[in-house]
């Protein structure tokens, strides 16, 4: 396979880097980089190795020329750079400086050193003298996203999401999934689906990635093939993608509502909570509802039995005392999360388990919306008063509306006996309450 990328091997000074960070010309996040998942620790011990004099890995920066301009972007070595600068406490990283505690000074033993120690004491030389190894690499974007993804294929592995990240960055696809993976990260982190860990690794993005495409294909999807077709743009257009992220956030808020302690059962995994949200999806769509208080408590306690019915039963397979007679539904579900969790026959067979298990709690909503003109007639004539519910004000043929009592969104019928006049404003302020 013929490649079109020319590297140049160098060297430079901490210094140097410095001064093409300060001055615009080394870019730390282009499109494909991925985010920092370093911890204080890690960029403590690499100062401590500048300090130390020890040699750290290449650095491998993407040369280009933009209007005349040399400019770098990062392809290896973010979080090395990053390290440094924020030791230093460059104006891009004020508020993110840390000390490093080791001994600096043989007189005086390990102490703390920050960058304003160091400079007072006069080793700031040691530091902005250090030299590393560069290697400049010029050529095809796509060879240098390729180069992105085999360097950093050892080491904190790219995760699927930013090996996804980097390959289509560009994608709008992707970019709106990000944007919506952000606004719900705190529920993620809320119900424990989700570690700050995992979100820093963009494991968020994945899976909001996957429900909506998931949701643009029907039903369960094969992973990696669907994910890939859809992100690089192939198979949806813009106003699909917007329908599809809608209902993203409506059965996201479905799932809070109806499963409040979520957070207690075993579908805090992200491959129990995939069928979970699609099985919501799935009655929603069919225009099943589940919005009823004690329907919701049912299918919580319903959710939080086999939750733990399965983690029993799981105890006693390891201790090779295998499943009860009547533990078959715990046994069968276990199965589905053992493996390949994530394949379509294991993700089909967890479906039918959760819609045998929650499918009889949900109401068909009424296919009728509103009311006809006939019934209309009967309401207002059944109605002496003609007073608006609400408010109490006087009605009239031309302004009068008819509410549900109940909401036809939480499964209020279209009939006789769950209607009453209302006033235009206050059947609007009203909603589905």
């Amino acid at each position: 396979m013929s490649t079109t990328l020319h590297s140049d091997y160098d060297s430079k000074t901490v210094q140097e880097l410095v001064h093409l960070f300060n001055n615009g010309q080394l870019n730390l996040n282009p499109g494909f980089q991925r985010q920092s998942v370093w911890s204080e620790r890690d960029r403590k011990k690499l100062i401590e190795t500048v300090f130390q004099n020890y040699p750290i890995p290449s650095i491998f920066l993407y040369k280009q020329n933009t209007d005349g301009r040399l400019t770098y972007d990062v392809i290896d070595g973010k979080q090395r750079l990053e390290s440094m600068f924020m030791f230093q406490g460059l104006s891009r990283f004020r508020g993110q400086r840390f000390f490093v505690k080791f001994p600096l000074e043989e007189a005086e033993g390990t102490t703390q050193w920050d960058w304003a120690r160091v400079r007072r004491k006069g080793h700031e030389h040691r530091f902005m003298g250090y030299k590393i190894q560069t290697v400049e690499v010029s050529g095809e974007f796509s060879d240098i996203v390729d180069l992105f993804v085999r360097i950093n294929s050892t080491g904190k592995r790219l995760t699927g999401a930013e090996k996804r990240h980097a390959k289509y960055y560009h994608s709008e696809f992707l970019k709106k999934a990000a944007r919506l993976a952000e606004a719900k990260q705190w529920f993620f982190e809320d119900n424990h689906v989700l570690s700050k860990g995992q979100i820093s690794r963009m494991k968020h993005v994945e899976l909001v990635c996957e429900l909506v495409a998931s949701i643009h294909s029907l039903g369960p999807i094969n992973k990696k093939k669907a994910l890939d077709s859809l992100i690089a743009g192939h198979t949806v257009d813009q106003r699909s993608l917007k329908r599809c992220m809608r209902e993203f956030v409506r059965v996201l808020n479905l799932v809070r509502r109806v499963f409040p302690a979520l957070k207690t059962t075993r579908f805090t995994k992200v491959s129990d909570f995939y069928s979970l949200f699609m099985l919501i999806w799935e009655m929603d769509r069919a225009g099943c509802i589940l919005t009823d208080r004690r329907r919701n408590e049912q299918a919580q306690r319903l959710l939080t039995w086999l939750s733990d019915g399965v983690g029993i039963v799981r105890d006693q397979v390891k201790k090779a005392e295998g499943a009860k007679p009547d533990q078959r539904l715990f046994a069968d579900y276990l199965l589905t999360v053992q493996g390949d969790t994530d394949s379509l026959p294991t993700r089909k067979r967890r479906a039918d388990i959760l819609r045998q298990l929650l499918g009889g709690l949900f109401e068909r909503k009424d296919e009728k919306r509103g009311f006809t003109l006939e019934q209309r007639r009967l309401i207002w004539h059944s109605d002496e008063k003609r007073k608006c519910k609400r408010c109490r004000l006087p009605l009239s043929w031309s302004n009068f509306t008819v509410d549900h009592v109940k909401p036809h969104s939480r499964g209020g019928r279209t009939v006789l006996n769950n209607a009453a006049l209302m006033c235009r404003a206050c059947n609007s302020r009203k909603g589905n309450r």
